[in-house]
């Protein structure tokens, strides 16, 4: 069967997987067929790659993962890092100070440990490390501080909300450092901070510079704030069914919901000439 678009990049959380953090029958079904069939499909995430890797290896893909928004790529084999950036610790230290005045406890994320001001009993932190399968280091006083003191280099900084206070505090972190650092959200409570020009879409073009597959030859699926570069950067950006609205009129197609099969959906669609 021959191929249509070479190279399919998926979002993980809301879109690959369904809201009870499985992937589908029929998502696998397609998505081997699609590989097995000459194409690439590649998952790009903000998770970090100790969360992702077991996810795409048990899904038998392989080549390269994304994580952190674009920060990090890997190769999902061997885990070997084939791309790291982050944050030097000073701006980190900009960032969490500003999180600090606002009132917000901080994940910061660094060399594949998260560490966090959040009580170890805080709900929204246990429903967190539940899901991505990684607990956090527990940190007294500042964050801040900490960071200054180790002279940490990370890959992003994270405040889980709730879903009332997400919107505001993305608008308030956007107005006050959103020309120097990358603010979005990647989830209905989480609002995320990460190096500007390491995003999505700059990891996409990564992946299709290093598959020699032409950029509009290329899709792109997400959910969430945090895929919208990928989208808009793709050949074919794609919105699943329960995406953002942003996402969803930035998309030159809606599909049905993560929770539906998407992307059965959309590689039956496009996948094939």
């Amino acid at each position: 069967m021959k191929i249509n678009y070479g190279l399919i990049v998926s979002d993980f959380d809301g879109t690959l997987i369904d809201d009870r953090q499985r992937i589908l029958p029929e998502v696998r079904t397609e998505i081997e067929r699609y590989v097995s069939s000459g194409g690439i499909f590649a998952v790009c995430t903000g998770r970090m790659l100790s969360s992702i890797l077991p996810q795409v290896r048990a899904l038998g893909l392989k080549g390269l993962v994304i994580g952190y928004q674009g920060t990090v790529i890997a190769d999902i084999t061997t885990g070997k890092i084939i791309k790291c950036g982050g944050m030097e610790y000073c701006d980190v230290v900009d960032v969490c100070k500003c999180l600090e005045e606002l009132g917000y406890d901080i994940n910061v994320y660094c060399d594949e440990k998260i560490y966090t001001t959040y009580s170890e009993d805080n709900p929204y932190l246990n429903k967190y490390e539940e899901i991505i399968g990684v607990k956090a280091v527990h940190v007294c006083g500042k964050m801040s501080d900490y960071v200054y003191e180790h002279k940490m280099y990370c890959q992003k900084v994270l405040s889980i909300v709730s879903e009332t206070k997400r919107e505001e505090l993305y608008t308030e972190l956007s107005n006050r450092i959103g020309d120097r650092f990358d603010v979005t959200c990647s989830a209905t409570v989480l609002v995320e901070i990460s190096p500007i020009g390491d995003n999505k879409g700059e990891a996409l073009k990564f992946l299709a510079n290093h598959y020699n597959i032409p950029i509009e030859k290329t899709i792109a699926v997400g959910d969430n704030l945090n895929d919208l570069s990928m989208i808009t950067a793709a050949g074919l950006g794609i919105a699943v069914g329960n995406a953002a609205a942003p996402l969803k009129n930035a998309a030159k197609f809606i599909s049905v919901s993560n929770n539906d099969g998407a992307l059965a959906q959309i590689i039956k669609k496009f996948g094939f000439a």
